[in-house]
């Protein structure tokens, strides 16, 4: 029982140390974030001189507008770039598609009965017999009696076909 306890101790020990090296590094991250935008602001963006009469402000906000101007023309391009080559990602994954193909899996062959997939289909409330001769009606056959003279007269049969082929061939 002590071991259990000591290493469950231990694991939550060696825990707690991963996480604290952790959040140190989270903040020499953010820290380094931070010194790196105002680096880049620093060199980016000097600051500004508000000090001075009406026309030299109003010659910054020019300047400002003018710098603004480009820098939205710079990004709708990139944008448009951005989208075309999207576009054609999008084609190109398309055509690799229609050449490869989709690859249909293999089907397992399942041995069912024919009522039981009937069943996994309609699902359990409907109840379905795959005997299909219980539910047809009952017919009683008629047995046709021939008379006997025509069975036993067949001479005169090939007699009488025999005038109505010659009446047809005189008219």
């Amino acid at each position: 029982m002590s071991e259990k306890k000591m290493t469950s101790s231990r694991r939550h020990h060696l825990k707690s140390l991963v996480l604290q090296v952790a959040q140190t590094w989270l903040e020499k991250e953010k820290k380094e974030r931070a010194e790196a935008k105002e680096a880049y602001m620093a060199e980016n963006c000097p600051p500004s001189d508000t000090s001075g009469d009406q026309a030299t402000l109003m010659e910054l906000c020019k300047k400002i507008h003018a710098a603004i101007d480009k820098i939205d023309e710079e990004r709708y391009d990139i944008e448009a770039k951005v989208q075309k080559a999207d576009k054609e990602i999008e084609e190109l994954k398309i055509k690799v598609v229609d050449l490869v193909g989709v690859k249909k899996p293999a089907l397992k062959k399942v041995r069912m009965s024919a009522d039981a997939m009937l069943k996994a289909l309609l699902g359990s409330k409907h109840t379905v017999n795959m005997d299909l001769r219980a539910n047809l009606k009952q017919v009683k056959k008629e047995v046709k009696e021939e008379p006997a003279e025509a069975v036993g007269d067949w001479r005169k049969n090939i007699e009488d076909k025999a005038d109505r082929k010659k009446m047809f061939e005189s008219s």
